[in-house]
């Protein structure tokens, strides 16, 4: 059995809606299937989940948003014009339109993308429409709450032959809808798949899978055939924008490959995502490389005074109870070095500042700010112990400056600082040298 998700530009218009038709009937283990709302048509088009939150944007302000609403409606009429279809939107937008004047949440409002593109899905394919709302929970704190989605969703699947349940949203305890965060239509597809026991989860988007890099920075990059969800991962936490990075847990951790695929080139074998590198023919040294800016790097060093063992646990102690993120580089007994999310680190600096004087840490503190975080991932470092060698060099002999450099303790990714400048510049010279 497979699970399918279907991304906005795969349903971005009737003609969109019968390729993905084709595509599901094509192979009759495709039972359940998660939709997007619809994305850009052309260019300069707007996505639907964009005008909704526009229109909440609009009733909060007390504007009309009466254009734009029936911008939107308009979208959805011309899906089932296009396709035919004899269901009744009318009473669904007489009631989306009453909640958003009744101060409705933008959670309620975005949702509601999702919510009419199945129910168009499902008319048309002839399944179960399932509302997510339903069988998707988050707890008193808005957290995903997973096992029980998977215990009650679970359940529901048993019960159906085939059907569509609509990504992006669930519901909190009181029942009022509550959205993941955007692209979160990828996350709901990985629950579907990992609640129905699923033997694949299918993502179809607008791009035949992976690349080796971004093809706006690198001319003509390799297409990634087959890579592992721990390499993937590490990417997508550093720029790579295929696959929301939080999808990968609920199919992960059930061992369910997942297949990014092409709905304008379906006979594209696409990008095959599994738990292990077994399977990969095409064993290259790294399966990948993408960067991202906004990085800056800390330097919390000890003062002389301080005689103390434990200064590197308890700078690390004052990270984490400050609420920061960050990648431990390599320090010494005297010095801790993280790289850390400029944005958040602004956030929550006076706090990590405070936690650090609270365990009466005698040291001082530089920050440098505007540096890119390059990531180059791939099992196959592992066997090539020159690696972070053959990255200085190449990035040497092109006078691009290694701020920092740090190979994981599992060789499975080595992350380079460089200047933000020269981020574009550095992913071109390390491709070249391992591509």
């Amino acid at each position: 059995m497979i699970a399918a998700k279907f991304g906005g530009s795969s349903l971005a218009d009737a003609a969109q809606f019968q390729k993905v038709k084709n595509i599901i009937f094509a192979d009759s283990r495709r039972t359940f299937i998660v939709p997007s709302a619809p994305g850009r048509r052309f260019d300069q088009d707007e996505k639907v989940t964009d005008l909704l939150y526009r229109c909440h944007e609009e009733a909060v302000a007390g504007q009309s948003f009466q254009k734009t609403f029936e911008e939107i409606r308009q979208r959805y009429f011309d899906i089932a014009n296009g396709l035919h279809l004899t269901l009744e939107l009318e009473p669904f937008f007489e009631e989306i339109y009453h909640q958003i004047v009744l101060g409705t949440s933008a959670d309620y409002c975005a949702s509601r993308g999702e919510f009419l593109n199945g129910l168009l899905l499902a008319d048309y394919l002839g399944y179960e429409f399932l509302d997510a709302a339903e069988v998707v929970f988050f707890d008193e704190q808005g957290i995903f709450d997973g096992e029980k989605t998977n215990n009650v969703l679970g359940q529901r699947l048993k019960s159906l032959d085939n059907a569509v349940i609509p990504g992006f949203y669930g519901s909190n305890p009181d029942g009022s809808i509550r959205a993941f965060s955007r692209g979160g239509s990828d996350i709901t597809g990985a629950i579907v798949a990992r609640a129905a026991k699923a033997e694949l989860y299918e993502n179809w988007t607008d791009v035949s899978g992976f690349l080796m890099a971004d093809p706006r920075i690198v001319s003509n990059p390799r297409p990634i055939s087959h890579i592992t969800y721990h390499e993937m991962h590490e990417l997508c936490c550093a720029g790579a924008t295929v696959l929301h990075e939080d999808c990968v847990f609920p199919v992960s951790r059930a061992g369910i490959p997942t297949n990014i695929r092409n709905t304008n080139l379906p006979q594209h074998p696409g990008t095959m995502i599994t738990c292990t590198a077994v399977q990969r023919a095409d064993f290259a040294i790294f399966a990948g490389i993408s960067g991202k800016k906004g990085f800056s790097i800390l330097l919390v060093e000890k003062e002389q005074t301080d005689r103390t063992w434990t200064f590197v646990q308890e700078v690390l102690r004052a990270g984490k109870k400050s609420g920061l993120t960050f990648q431990y580089l390599p320090s010494g007994l005297n010095c801790v070095c993280l790289l850390v999310e400029t944005k958040q680190f602004r956030r929550l600096e006076s706090v990590f500042i405070e936690e650090i004087k609270r365990l009466k840490l005698s040291h001082s503190l530089t920050i440098q700010p505007k540096i890119a975080g390059i990531v180059l991932v791939g099992y196959g470092i592992v066997h090539n112990r020159m690696a972070v060698n053959r990255i200085y060099e190449a990035l040497h002999r092109q006078d691009i400056e290694v701020v920092m450099i740090n190979q994981g303790g599992g060789e499975l990714s080595t992350w380079v600082g460089v200047a933000e400048n020269e981020m574009e510049s550095a992913i071109r010279v390390i491709y070249e040298e391992f591509a």
